[in-house]
Formats: C-alpha cells, sequence, structure tokens
C-alpha cells in the first residue's frame, strides 16, 4: 500500500513537464529579445510571458488583449499624470480611479484595470531619472514583447488537449 502511494506521488503528468517546457523556453526567448533591444527593465517581458501563457490560444489571447489594453492605458495616464501634475498619493488616487471609470466606460474587463493600476503604480511612483514618457514607452514595449512571444508560442506550439472519455 505504501508503494503504491510512493509511487503515485512520484508520478508526474507528461503533460505538465511539457507546459513547463513551453512556458521557460517563452520566459527566455521573451528576456532576450526584449535585452536585444536593451529594454532597461527586461525582466517585464519574461513575467507578461508567464502570464500569458495558458492552455489554450483562445484563453491566452482573452488574458493578452486585457493586458495589452490595460498597460496602454497606464503607460499613458502615468506619464501625463506624472509629467503634468506630479506623482503625489493624491494625484496617483485620482488616476486610479480615473481610470476604473475609463475601464468601466470602454466596457473591457477588470483584468485590463488591474493591469492598467500596476503600470500607473510603475510609471508614476518607481523613482527614476528617466521622463515619464521614457518610462511608459519601455513598460509598454517590455509587456509587448512578453505578449508576443507567448501568444507565438502558444500558436505554434498548442499544448495537448486530453482527449474526451
Amino acid at each position: 500500500m505504501a508503494d503504491a502511494k510512493k509511487r503515485k506521488w512520484l508520478h508526474v503528468d507528461q503533460k505538465e513537464i511539457v507546459h513547463a517546457v513551453r512556458t521557460a523556453i517563452a520566459a527566455v526567448a521573451s528576456l532576450l529579445i526584449a535585452r536585444l533591444f536593451r529594454l532597461p527593465e527586461a525582466y517585464w517581458a519574461a513575467i507578461a510571458t508567464l502570464i500569458v501563457m495558458q492552455s489554450t490560444l483562445g484563453a491566452a489571447w482573452t488574458i493578452s488583449k486585457d493586458r495589452l489594453a490595460g498597460t496602454a492605458l497606464g503607460a499613458a495616464a502615468g506619464a501625463l499624470l506624472a509629467t503634468y501634475a506630479g506623482s503625489s498619493v493624491a494625484v496617483f488616487g485620482a488616476g486610479l480611479f480615473v481610470l476604473g471609470v475609463l475601464c468601466a466606460i470602454l466596457r473591457i474587463e477588470r483584468a485590463a484595470y488591474r493591469y492598467a493600476g500596476i503600470t500607473l503604480v510603475i510609471v508614476m511612483l518607481i523613482a527614476s531619472t528617466q521622463r515619464p514618457w521614457i518610462i511608459a514607452l519601455h513598460r509598454f514595449v517590455e509587456i509587448s514583447v512578453g505578449i508576443a512571444v507567448g501568444l507565438i508560442l502558444t500558436a505554434v506550439w498548442p499544448e495537448q488537449q486530453q482527449a474526451a472519455a
């Protein structure tokens, strides 16, 4: 009995191994591409790829649209606010609220609002010597690279679906 439990515990589903290989290859590829373009925070490309990697292209596409839309909105809002209104807590809070309302008006998913807020934090609140619009552009490109690599890998190497029983 104990041997059967031990063998079951040691058994790893081949599908999970393939998923780990796909994910690792995609994350490393996006990191290398971002470094090739000398993006200052290339690790964001790898993070975006990890978020995008899903079992199906449809699921990856859905999360990618939300991530891209949110990142674009957050980057634009962060650059505008930091440039013209400063980076105070009040300006940040107002910007976050406006992003939420804007996402609701545009009828985009809450996930997009979450990504917009994260990007707003990065652009507005992380100290940097670069201008806010440069930080915003880099952030958008880094995320876009990660999304593109994740989608391309998911399309050319789809995860095998379980056969229906």
